[in-house]
């Protein structure tokens, strides 16, 4: 099982991810995605903070050499700058369906980037496991996505988006592994990419001149505790944990297992939003969790 702490580490992102998706789902629609990005941003970086404190005894990194600074910068800036706001777009273009059709193409992403940057390579079994898990993914997220209705033009930006998205994801993994390399503390690397991350997402509410739209939405306390909850899954413990999973793993395999949060997200959503499961998200789910069990093996 210690062989396999790495792919453990990966299904604890997707769990995380799962809870973060929910909660800031709820966020959103109270305050708007963008305020949302940069408040548990901020929010996670007080954390990082502290943990770098009691664990490391320093509140920030600075035994990290300077291009492993350089490199997860990068990583922040792709990852949680460019991607999630490509990703936020195609939302808003495409819905989120369709949207997460297309960001199923993180896994494939990431093994050619894993193999170009870290010449990471894939059995036959990994790959099996791989294909078989985003095809189970995207018979759940395909579910309603010939229902999109969007002008021509929009819809091949939001696809466009979207797949911008998928690669921002994956490359901002694999910026984050050559950063960290196999050795680094996965949350002292992840704070370094999250502030770059803020310095990111501050330039672009600099520019956009959204700044008065944060001060009446931190004075909404129910969605600032919506985002304090995934602010701790998400950037903290989540994409933490996506990183170990990377060290530990190949990155291909790891961002596999951590694509399963439109099936993991099924059971909440049914319990929480009382929506409705039809059997082909229920065969879409087995067959993805039977790809990651191939991915254990």
């Amino acid at each position: 099982m210690e062989s396999r702490i790495g792919e453990l580490a990966a299904l604890g992102t997707a769990i995380c991810w799962t809870i973060t998706a929910l909660s800031f789902e709820s966020a959103g629609r109270r305050i708007g995605s963008l305020v949302v990005n940069i408040v548990r941003l901020v929010m996670a970086a007080a954390l990082f903070a502290l943990y770098g404190w009691a664990v490391r005894g320093m509140a920030i990194p600075l035994d990290l050499p300077s291009t492993a600074w350089v490199w997860l910068g990068l990583s922040g800036l792709v990852g949680f700058v460019i991607g999630d706001l490509l990703l936020f777009q195609a939302f808003v273009d495409i819905g989120a369906r369709v949207s997460m059709l297309i960001y199923a193409s993180v896994p494939p992403l990431t093994a050619v980037l894993g193999l170009i940057v870290l010449d990471e390579t894939l059995g036959v079994l990994g790959i099996a496991g791989m294909v078989l898990t985003v095809t189970g993914i995207t018979i759940v997220v395909a579910k309603r996505a010939s229902e999109a209705h969007a002008p021509t033009r929009k819809r091949a930006r939001g696809v466009l988006f979207a797949f911008g998205g998928a690669l921002g994801q994956a490359g901002g993994l694999i910026l984050g592994r050559l950063g960290a390399g196999r050795t680094f503390d996965a949350f002292a690397a992840t704070q370094i990419r999250v502030l770059a991350a803020i310095a990111g997402f501050a330039l672009v509410f600099t520019l956009s001149r959204r700044w008065r739209t944060v001060a009446p939405a931190i004075r909404d306390a129910g969605a600032m505790a919506r985002v304090g909850l995934g602010a701790v899954f998400g950037p903290f413990l989540g994409v933490s944990l996506g990183l170990f999973a990377a060290q530990n793993s190949t990155a291909a395999v790891a961002s596999t297992i951590m694509a399963l949060v439109p099936v993991l997200i099924i059971a909440p959503a049914v319990m929480l939003f009382r929506e409705r499961i039809t059997m082909r998200e229920v065969a879409g789910a087995i067959v993805a969790v039977s790809g990651v069990a191939m991915l254990f093996w």
